[in-house]
C-alpha cells in the first residue's frame, strides 16, 4: 500500500473514530429504579421513567475532576407536574461539590422551569431558574456543563446560560479540590417542585418517562475545555437569555440577602 493511501486509510480510521457516538454501555451504570431505567438501541439511548412506587437514576462509571460534559435530553411530555428531571455533577461526602440541571415539570401547557445551582463544601444557596426558548419535551436538546478550575458554564444547544466564575480572591468557595460524578434520575418532588408544591403529580398519567442520548464527556485537560473563556458572541447571548428567560436569581433576592448581594454577583472582573 502506497503512504498516500496508508495516510487516507488512517484519516478515515480517526474520522470515524471521532465521530462515533457514544455509548451508554460503556460510560453509565443504571444505579437505581429496579429496572426504571433502560439502556437501549446498542447503548445509544437511555430512558428513566417514574411511577407512584418509585423514580430511577443513572451515573457515571468515573469521577472526573474538571471536564466538559454534554447530554441530550428529551423531557417529560404532557402533564409533568410534580416530577423532576435533572443531570448534574455531584461529589461524594458531607461537604460535596455539585452543579446542577434541574427541570422543574409543569401541567400541560406551561413551560418548564430549568433550576441551576452551584455548590462547594456543602454550600449552596445560588440559584439562578430560567424557561426554555423551545418545548424541551417535543425533540432531543443539548445540556452542557463546562467546569475547568476558572469558571462554569452552563449551556443549553451552546447558548450559553450561567457562568460563575472562580472568586477565591474575593473569598467566595470555588468547586476545584473534589472529582465529582455525573449523575441524571428522574423522580417525585410534588412537595415542592410545581408552583412551590401547590400542584402534585398526576399519577394517571404514569409512567412519565424521559429520554437521554449522545453522552460526551470530555476529562482530557489537554483540550479547549480547560481554558474555555466567554468570547464576545457568548457574552452577548448569555445577556440575551438572562434579559428574556431568567425568572429566578439569587443575585437579586433582596429578602435572601438584606445586606446586599453575594461578592460573585457584584463583581465586573
Amino acid at each position: 500500500m502506497s503512504p498516500f493511501k496508508i495516510f487516507f486509510f488512517t484519516t478515515l480510521l480517526v474520522a470515524a473514530f471521532s465521530v462515533s457516538a457514544a455509548d451508554f454501555n460503556t460510560d453509565v451504570n443504571v444505579a437505581w429504579g429496579n429496572g426504571r431505567g433502560k439502556i437501549l438501541n446498542n447503548g445509544q439511548l437511555l430512558t428513566l421513567s417514574l411511577d407512584k412506587s418509585s423514580g430511577s437514576g443513572f451515573q457515571s462509571k468515573t469521577e472526573y475532576l474538571f471536564g466538559k460534559i454534554d447530554m441530550q435530553i428529551k423531557l417529560v411530555p404532557g402533564n409533568s407536574a410534580g416530577t423532576v428531571t435533572t443531570f448534574y455533577l455531584k461529589s461524594e461526602g458531607s461537604t460535596w461539590d455539585e452543579i446542577d440541571f434541574e427541570f422543574l415539570g409543569n401541567m400541560s401547557g406551561d413551560p418548564y422551569t430549568l433550576h441551576t445551582n452551584v455548590y462547594t463544601q456543602g454550600k449552596g444557596d445560588k440559584e439562578q431558574q430560567f424557561h426554555l426558548w423551545f418545548d424541551p419535551t417535543a425533540n432531543f436538546h443539548t445540556y452542557s456543563i463546562l467546569w475547568n478550575p476558572q469558571r462554569i458554564i452552563l449551556t443549553v444547544d451552546d447558548t450559553p446560560i450561567r457562568e460563575f466564575k472562580n472568586y477565591e480572591s474575593l473569598g467566595v468557595l470555588f468547586p476545584k479540590n473534589k472529582p465529582m460524578r455525573m449523575y441524571a434520575s428522574l423522580w417525585n418532588a410534588d412537595d415542592w417542585a410545581t408552583r412551590g408544591g401547590l400542584v402534585k403529580t398526576d399519577w394517571s398519567k404514569a409512567p412519565f418517562m424521559a429520554s437521554y442520548r449522545n453522552i460526551k464527556i470530555d476529562s482530557k485537560p489537554n483540550s479547549n475545555w480547560y481554558t474555555q473563556e466567554m468570547d464576545s458572541t457568548s457574552q452577548a447571548r448569555l445577556k440575551w437569555v438572562q434579559k428574556n428567560y431568567m425568572i429566578y436569581n439569587y443575585c437579586t433576592d433582596h429578602r435572601r440577602f438584606p445586606q446586599g448581594a453575594p461578592k460573585e454577583c457584584t463583581t465586573s472582573s
